[in-house]
């Protein structure tokens, strides 16, 4: 068991944190002040330096790598911000991999490698008004008449909302009761009977639109299906733990952007006549940080790794997104309360971590979700959480 990165997994680090502490850092401030997503042109140079699609095979445009090699330059520039980072964690933990394993030939077509090359952003919209957590609540319907598909319903938190260029919405397909009828349907942007709503003020993920989706006799091709009802939520949530994956990488970035912040800050800053790393106290906190970062980055690896690049199981990924989200707002607040009021201001990034780091915590199935999915997994059997 080697825990060390290989040199081509090592020189990828170093090549995307190069860039990312480079020429980033500036564009992020101005999303997070703007509240707007990276433009067309910064996607595309992430594709044109081989940043997305890092774990799509190459038939399809993407680098043909592994999932570790994608979580690898996820963290460094979600360290950077989740805004920064999200056009990376669409490409390569997102909705476009349900596509690329379960869609046909020519759906895979048409939309992989437009993702790859960065012509494409795809977003997913599962939740609704009434179903979050319960997600076998769905009742957005999409009926197959002939060779087309008729969706009717409102999607709500959608990431990407009213930005993306496409999206995979999950919905019921057939009257089959709970899990058996939800199956999933890709919708262009520009489909008429597709409208969305004004963009959330969240407390943070600044520069990730979200808003809500309405459909209304939105027609689609029928080989826009992603996957039928009948066995098609299963495949939806197989693709989710590797999202699941994306998400805890996302959410220990911010705990490990803000322990290199911190660690700078503690070694500078002066009071009582010498720098505050010389205080035992403050000692103790970075060592307990460092603690929580390195652990949470070891269960999120351990989940890729165990893959073997294919799709991580539910109790890996639930295990390493549980723990990431819960240290992330750990550090996070350590980090902030480390900086007193320059970590407090909203003219340096600190603050922005903690808000994102919490909003980490409930997309993507909330903290205690995970651990009902951790104790289902270490049974066998799932809960039936509605008795």
């Amino acid at each position: 068991m080697d825990f060390g990165l290989t040199d081509d997994q090592r020189q990828l680090q170093e090549a995307a944190r190069a860039f990312a502490q480079a020429e980033l850092p500036a564009i992020a401030a101005r999303l997070e002040a703007d509240n707007v997503p990276p433009g067309h042109d910064l996607i595309k140079r992430y594709a044109d330096m081989g940043f997305l699609g890092i774990n799509v095979p190459q038939s399809l445009g993407g680098l043909g790598m592994g999932n570790l090699e994608a979580l690898i330059v996820l963290e460094e520039f979600a360290k950077i911000s989740s805004a920064i980072a999200f056009p990376i964690f669409e490409s390569c933990v997102g909705p476009v991999r349900a596509i690329e394993l379960f869609g046909s030939p020519s759906l895979k077509e048409r939309v992989v490698p437009a993702v790859c090359s960065g012509d494409l952003v795809v977003a997913v919209s599962m939740s609704e008004p009434d179903a979050g957590s319960a997600l076998t609540d769905l009742t957005t319907r999409g009926v197959i008449d002939g060779d087309r598909i008729v969706l009717n319903g409102t999607k709500r938190w959608c990431s990407g909302g009213g930005h993306a260029d496409g999206y995979v919405i999950y919905c019921r397909l057939s009257d089959a009761p709970g899990a058996k009828g939800i199956g999933a349907v890709y919708v262009e942007k520009d489909t008429p009977g597709l409208s969305f709503g004004p963009n959330e003020h969240l407390m943070g993920f600044r520069g990730i639109p979200s808003s809500d989706l309405m459909l209304d006799d939105c027609t689609v091709p029928l080989d826009n299906l992603v996957v039928p009802a009948n066995g098609g939520f299963q495949k939806l949530m197989e693709a989710f733990d590797l999202e699941r994956c994306g998400n805890a990488t996302m959410s220990m970035a911010q705990a490990s952007g803000a322990l290199e912040d911190v660690l700078a800050y503690v070694q500078e800053r002066k009071q009582f006549g010498k720098a505050i790393i010389e205080f035992q106290a403050v000692q103790l906190k970075l060592a307990e940080m460092q603690m929580k970062v390195d652990a949470a980055r070891l269960l999120i690896w351990r989940a890729a790794a165990n893959a073997q690049d294919g799709i991580p199981s539910v109790k890996d990924s639930s295990v390493a997104k549980c723990f990431a989200n819960t240290i992330a707002r750990e550090v996070t607040g350590d980090a902030v309360q480390l900086m007193g009021a320059y970590g407090y201001s909203r003219d340096f990034p600190m603050e922005r971590r903690l808000r994102d780091a919490w909003g980490w915590g409930i997309a993507g199935g909330a903290i205690d979700i995970q651990k009902t999915n951790i104790a289902a997994a270490m049974v066998g059997r799932r809960f039936d959480q509605r008795r």
